[in-house]
């Protein structure tokens, strides 16, 4: 890797960061613990195989940042950038995302479980075939992503805009879609449950009777 900073050391557990430039930093294999950094920059930062733990990352940059293999545990990324991320092999337990944005991020394969991805920003991401069960999507901006052969069972996707979503295929029974336009996507081969059915036919004109 190119002018890499190995010598700029990862904080201590439960320390408290801000303003400070981690660029290029090599943290492969770091493990940081209750540690919050607010307004930090981590361009093109070497996190491969990270491990946080209830850290906090609070308005930071991480635009480049690789961060294959990574595991955060009930870790928090409030309002952070993640412009042309390589995330594939991350996993994401009890995370909160809220606010962040993705754009050019490569976000699969990921593992997902108990996290809230509201108000994100995955314009054009590519989530086809992954497993978002039970996650939290609401009021994220999905315009023109790709989510064919979803799980999103369960999920939260009330006021979620999908505006060209790529949908075929996916599972979205029991999903919340309060406010989502139906109207607004292809919904070929998209599995339904009877609720969502009316609601779709509604949308489309249809005078469902009781």
């Amino acid at each position: 890797m190119r002018n890499t900073r190995p010598h700029v050391r990862p904080p201590e557990a439960g320390a408290v960061v801000e303003g400070e430039d981690f660029a290029r930093v090599d943290w492969w294999g770091t493990e940081l613990d209750g540690v919050t950094f607010t307004r930090c920059r981590f361009e093109d930062a070497g996190l491969e195989e990270l491990v946080t733990r209830r850290c906090v990352f609070d308005s930071c940059v991480l635009t480049g940042v690789r961060m294959g293999g990574a595991a955060h545990l009930g870790t928090a990324f409030l309002s952070c950038r993640f412009d042309r991320a390589r995330l594939f092999d991350v996993t994401w337990d009890g995370c909160k995302l809220t606010g962040s944005q993705f754009p050019g991020a490569q976000l699969r394969p990921m593992t997902t479980t108990d996290s809230d991805w509201s108000w994100t920003s995955l314009r054009g991401a590519d989530l086809s075939g992954l497993v978002l069960a039970g996650q939290r999507f609401r009021e994220a901006d999905l315009t023109d992503a790709d989510l064919r052969e979803c799980d999103l069972t369960g999920a939260d996707l009330d006021r979620a805009r999908l505006q060209g979503a790529k949908l075929r295929g996916a599972d979205l029974r029991g999903a919340s879609t309060d406010g989502v336009n139906w109207r607004a996507f292809d919904l070929t081969g998209v599995r339904l449950d009877l609720v969502q059915a009316v609601q779709v036919a509604r949308a489309h004109g249809a005078l469902v009777g009781d």
